[in-house]
C-alpha cells in the first residue's frame, strides 16, 4: 500500500494542471446553481428559470451546491449572482476547479478503503511480481484514481462525478463488510445526490433484501419465506433510507415543490436524445424521421415546421411521421435487461457479486440511451 499516497498526489498534480484548460457550459451550469441556492430561498430553488442552465439535479447535491456558495462569496461574490450569466472571473474559475479536486478526496477514500478489501493472500501473491506496478493494489488504485474519462469529465469538462463514484464504491465496500444499513445509507445519500445512479439500485435492492432481509436456511428443515424474514432488519434499512430523504426533501415536500421538483428531475418534454448527446438508437430513429421530414415524404409536414426532439430545449417535441415514443415504452423496453441483471444477485450471499453486476446493471442506464428516455444528460 506504500504506492497510494503517491498514485493519489500525482493524480492531483495533474487535476491542478487542468485548472485553466477548456470547460464546457456545465462549469456555467454549475456556476449558475451556486447563485440559484446562495441567492434565492428553497422554495424558489427548483422555479429559477433566469438562465436556460435550471437546477435539475436531486435536492441533496443543490444542498452540496449551497455549502460551496457559503465559500464561494469569501472569493468572488460575483459568481453568486443569478443575472451575472456565463461569469467566469480567474478567481471563479479557480474556485470551482478547486472544489472539484477537493471533493475527489471522497473517491480516493473509497479507493483505500477497496485497498483493505483485497485478501492478504491475493496481496502476498502480487508483492512477489518484481514489477511494482504488477501489484494488485497498485493496479486498483490507478484504474480508480487515474481513469482517463473521469479525469476529462470532471477536470477539462467540469462535473462532479468523482466524488459520486466514491460514494458508490463506498457503498458496495460496506456490501462486502456486511455493514448493510450503512452501504444502504451510502447508496440513498448518492441516490439524492444524482438520480442518474437509478439504474444500479436494482442490484442494491435485491441483494439487501435476500442477504440481510431474509435469513440463510438452517438445518434440513424448510422454511417459508415469511418464516426466513426479518422484520427488524428491514426496518434498520427503511429507516436510513427515509433519514436521508427526510434530510434531503424536507423543504420541498409542500405539493407544488415536489412536482416542480419531478419535473425539473425527469424533463421528458426534452426528448428522447437531447441536443444530439448519446450516440444511440434513438438518434438513428430521429435521423430517419429528419430525413422523411425533408423529403417531404408521408405526412406533408417538413422540418421546417416540426419542433426537433433533438434540440435539448424543454418543449413538447414530436416526430414527423415516425411514432411517438412516450416514457413508459422506453420503461417496458429497458426492464427486462435490468431484472436479468438483478437476479444474478439473488444466489450472492458475499457480496461479492455486486461489484460484478453494477456494471451489468448500468447497462440499463446504455439502453436508456439506445432504448429509453434520458433522465437528464447520458454521462
Amino acid at each position: 500500500m506504500s504506492s497510494f499516497p503517491s498514485i493519489a498526489v500525482s493524480v492531483t498534480c495533474i487535476k491542478l494542471l487542468f485548472i485553466t484548460a477548456y470547460r464546457s457550459t456545465d462549469f456555467e451550469v454549475h456556476r449558475n446553481w451556486l447563485a440559484i441556492t446562495h441567492s434565492l430561498p428553497t422554495s424558489k430553488w427548483y422555479f429559477e428559470k433566469t438562465s436556460e442552465w435550471t437546477l435539475d439535479y436531486p435536492p441533496l447535491f443543490a444542498w452540496f451546491e449551497y455549502l460551496l456558495s457559503l465559500a464561494a462569496q469569501f472569493v468572488d461574490p460575483g459568481m453568486l449572482e443569478i443575472a451575472n450569466l456565463n461569469y467566469a472571473s480567474p478567481a471563479t474559475i479557480y474556485f470551482q476547479r478547486l472544489t472539484v479536486i477537493l471533493s475527489d478526496l471522497v473517491l480516493i477514500y473509497a479507493v483505500w478503503v477497496w485497498q483493505g478489501l483485497i485478501s492478504p493472500a491475493k496481496r502476498d501473491r502480487s508483492s512477489k511480481h518484481d514489477d511494482p506496478w504488477l501489484d494488485k493494489t497498485t493496479v486498483l488504485s490507478m484504474l480508480f484514481l487515474w481513469n482517463p474519462g473521469l479525469l476529462l469529465v470532471d477536470h477539462v469538462h467540469f462535473q462532479y462525478n468523482g466524488f459520486l463514484h466514491g460514494i458508490l464504491l463506498l457503498a458496495t465496500a460496506r456490501l462486502f463488510q456486511g455493514r448493510c444499513v450503512e452501504a444502504t445509507l451510502w447508496f440513498t445519500v448518492l441516490l439524492n445526490l444524482k438520480h442518474i445512479y437509478l439504474y444500479v439500485a436494482p442490484v442494491f435492492f435485491v441483494y439487501l433484501l435476500r442477504n440481510y432481509c431474509f435469513a440463510q436456511p438452517s438445518g434440513k428443515a424448510r422454511q417459508s419465506l415469511l418464516q426466513r424474514f426479518q422484520l427488524v432488519n428491514f426496518l434498520r434499512l427503511a429507516g436510513a433510507v427515509l433519514l436521508v430523504f427526510a434530510v434531503s426533501l424536507w423543504p420541498f415536500l409542500s405539493k407544488a415543490q415536489l412536482m416542480q421538483m419531478l419535473q425539473r428531475l425527469f424533463p421528458f418534454k426534452r426528448g428522447l436524445c437531447h441536443a444530439y448527446w448519446a450516440p444511440n438508437w434513438w438518434a438513428l430513429y430521429a435521423a430517419v424521421d429528419r430525413v422523411l421530414a425533408f423529403t417531404g415524404i408521408g405526412s406533408g409536414k417538413t422540418a421546417m415546421t416540426i419542433a426537433s426532439p433533438t434540440s435539448g430545449l424543454v418543449q413538447d417535441t414530436n416526430f414527423a411521421l415516425l411514432p411517438n415514443v412516450p416514457p413508459l415504452s422506453t420503461f417496458i423496453l429497458t426492464r427486462p435487461v435490468s431484472t436479468a441483471c438483478s437476479v444474478g444477485t439473488l444466489e450472492e450471499t458475499t457480496g461479492a457479486l455486486v461489484a460484478d453486476s453494477c456494471p451489468g446493471a448500468v447497462q440499463p442506464q446504455c439502453l436508456f440511451c439506445l432504448a429509453g428516455t434520458s433522465m437528464r444528460r447520458p454521462y
